[in-house]
């Protein structure tokens, strides 16, 4: 028999799963350790639990404390990010271009996301030959896993580059313990040929209980091609088209809605709905998020948290950047600078900078301290812009790219743009990204796609390469990409270390 581990080395040495205790709640885990890959699988009930364990690693990054959070990485990153929490020196490195290998940020991405693929490939084997399981039931299951193998394999290859690709399960005698790095393009057809599978699963269009849906497999492979398209691969126009039709099936679903209110973005009865196509899932009392402490001020007594981290908030000058008008940059929409006092709530605290209210919960941080928020990971505003770049890429300016740049616009109390050039509407789509998916994990891998930067001081698009954050620091060539974590260089010597780290 082949023992599963629950315990995961350099890559996906030893295959470890977090089986859930029953098919209606995918956030609840048990110790893996008394199930082996023979004795499982061997009922429909095993398929439901094994596919729910791969979301599991969606979570770990989202993890924060006095020691920061590995998902504030690619934040820093951007030079938009500020941080009064002196002890977490893995966001000093990434925010002041000085990284290294050592940094436990990119370890807990690389950790979290390769156990992910792990167990997609350990489901993805076994689900089909599960006695009594339905057909379709399977499908669908295989097609979860798909999404999520090919979303993990989306984030570490865009973070990492060259990065090994282990496509099968993996046992304790496996050559691929150790396994070679494939090309980057490897990799890209590798997440476009899984999305694609995924689409033929049989998933409906939405799924409010927050597991994969069509919408989600769609969108992504719509994200896909448009980075595609880009650096480093730049397969240009054909990719742009690919990106913009995967998008306007989104679109013309009639799925999905943007929010009418920011508020929306983060209120707990809005999960999986609307707006959120999909979104990384967490429970209060049982799986509580946890990064409001690091989205409040440094130990300004305002929240019911006793931890208050003052981790991560907007640097002044990306909030100033923002058109005077828009509703976006205004009190308590997506930042916000004053807040009660926590012993007395008539009393209004100044805290001193641009912190993240499009994540805080409200609830948590005045009552409970214990989180009911989901984490967004594609909004429908997300999908609109990715149709309004590509098709304008393809195509150039037309009716329906200004409808879905303006639909974004519109909600922000900002005026409908038209008879831009292909080139200045371009720029303006960058811009609203920009300002709209702020601090949502994304802004990072559209400055490396895009090879441009955003000055806040000029509003304008600087070469990414030598563009200068506005606290100081430049960017080189090296920060294209994260460095391999040194542990993983240790174990496995079939690595090479990406350049200039």
């Amino acid at each position: 028999m082949n023992r599963i581990s629950n315990k995961i080395g350099l890559l996906a040495t030893v295959v470890s799963i977090f089986f859930a205790t029953g098919c209606n709640d995918f956030l609840e885990e048990t110790d893996p350790s008394n199930f082996t890959t023979d004795s499982y699988f061997t009922q429909p009930a095993h398929g439901r639990s094994a596919v729910n364990a791969i979301y599991a690693s969606l979570r770990e990054p989202l993890g924060s404390g006095f020691g920061g959070g590995a998902w504030m990485m690619t934040e820093f990153a951007t030079g938009l990010a500020n941080t009064d929490l002196g002890q977490a020196v893995n966001s000093y490195f990434v925010k002041d271009l000085r990284n290294t290998s050592d940094n436990g940020y990119g370890q807990t991405y690389w950790a979290a996301y390769y156990r992910g693929i792990a167990n997609a490939n350990l489901s993805i084997e076994k689900i089909p030959g599960i006695p009594a399981m339905n057909a379709a039931e399977a499908a669908k299951l295989v097609g979860e896993a798909q999404f999520l193998r090919a979303f993990y394999y989306f984030n570490l290859v865009r973070m990492f580059g060259n990065i090994p690709l282990v496509t099968e399960s993996v046992n304790l005698q496996s050559p691929q313990l150790k396994p070679s790095q494939a090309t980057v393009e490897e990799v890209y057809n590798y997440i476009v040929a899984d999305l694609k599978a995924a689409e033929a699963s049989g998933l409906p269009w939405a799924d409010p209980s927050g597991k994969v849906s069509m919408g989600a497999i769609k969108s992504l492979l719509a994200q896909v091609y448009l980075t595609m398209a880009g650096y480093p691969l730049q397969k240009g126009a054909a990719y742009y088209e690919l990106a913009a039709k995967k998008a306007e099936e989104v679109i013309d679903s009639k799925q999905f809605r943007l929010f009418t209110t920011y508020n929306d973005l983060h209120n707990p009865a809005k999960k999986n709905v609307e707006e959120n196509i999909f979104m990384i899932q967490f429970k209060t009392q049982i799986l509580p998020s946890g990064w409001q402490v690091s989205i409040i001020p440094y130990n300004k007594n305002i929240s019911q948290y006793s931890d208050e981290t003052g981790g991560i908030y907007s640097t002044a000058d990306f909030v100033k950047s923002y058109d005077s008008a828009d509703l976006r940059a205004k009190e308590k929409q997506f930042f916000y600078t004053k807040f009660t006092d926590e012993a007395d709530r008539n009393k209004v605290v100044d805290l001193g900078g641009n912190f993240i209210y499009k994540h805080f919960d409200v609830t948590a941080q005045t009552s409970t301290a214990n989180s009911d928020l989901n984490w967004p990971v594609i909004r429908y505003a997300d999908v609109l812009l990715t149709y309004a770049e590509a098709a304008n890429e393809a195509t150039g300016p037309s009716v329906k790219v200004y409808e879905s740049l303006n639909a974004v616009r519109t909600r922000a109390e900002l005026p409908a743009l038209a008879g831009l050039t292909k080139d200045g509407l371009r720029e303006a789509i960058w811009r609203e990204r920009w300002y709209e998916l702020c601090f949502e994990n994304i802004t990072w891998f559209d400055m490396v796609r895009l090879r441009k930067a955003f000055n806040v001081t000029t509003k304008k698009f600087d070469n990414y390469v030598g563009h200068k954050f506005s606290y100081g620091p430049t960017v080189t060539a090296r920060e294209l990409l994260f460095p391999i974590p040194t542990s993983e260089m240790r174990n496995n010597t079939n690595l090479k270390q990406n350049e200039g780290y």
